[in-house]
């Protein structure tokens, strides 16, 4: 495990964090490979186990759980688990990349305690809540009652933020690209 290089990138919903993943991904001098999650759901549509998820059953993915296999994993409904397989993080590492996971707030301190200075983690800060709340109204597609849980729980998820090594505020798209471009070049060439 002494070479990994893992980035960890997470933020409240409508924060810009996947907006600025795909700004940063095809970047060459990153090296950097989406992580792929599990996940006990079905496939939809076209998607392929080992594309988009790692499909499992959910014995399987209590099984790897109970094996200590996730660097994170959450029960988000019952019986409905999502999660980053260490053994994913070790492929992407083994092909010579540096594997980047868009976690939620609570998995990507839990994988920052297990990969420690091998990781680095990055918490995208909207430049507040009524932004984000602007934001969400913008996507136009949640109800009132849903954007208000998400703001809800943006609020809580902001409190996660010093727990994170560095903190990106996404006030200008442009401006937070380069920023986190710049936090992991940093990180991935020392």
């Amino acid at each position: 495990m002494s070479d990994i290089k893992l980035i960890i990138l997470s933020a409240p919903s409508g924060s810009g964090k996947s907006t600025i993943i795909s700004h940063i991904i095809d970047d060459e001098k990153l090296k950097l490979e989406f992580s792929i999650s599990a996940t006990t759901r079905s496939p939809r549509g076209n998607e392929k186990h080992g594309k988009e998820y790692y499909f499992l059953t959910e014995e399987d993915f209590k099984a790897r759980i109970a094996n200590n296999e996730f660097a994170e994993y959450e029960e988000v409904y019952a019986g409905r688990y999502y999660g980053t397989l260490k053994s994913e993080i070790q492929r992407i590492n083994a092909e010579g990349k540096n594997a980047i996971i868009d976690v939620d707030v609570a998995g990507g301190v839990n994988v920052k305690k297990i990969y420690g200075d091998q990781a680095l983690s990055i918490f995208v800060m909207p430049p507040s809540v009524e932004e984000l709340r602007r934001r969400l109204v913008g996507r136009a597609t949640d109800s009132e009652a849903d954007i208000q849980k998400r703001v809800d729980k943006a609020e809580y998820e902001m409190s996660y933020a010093p727990k994170y090594d560095k903190v990106v505020v996404n006030d200008n798209l442009e401006k937070a690209v380069a920023e986190v471009r710049a936090l992991i070049t940093e990180f991935v060439t020392k």
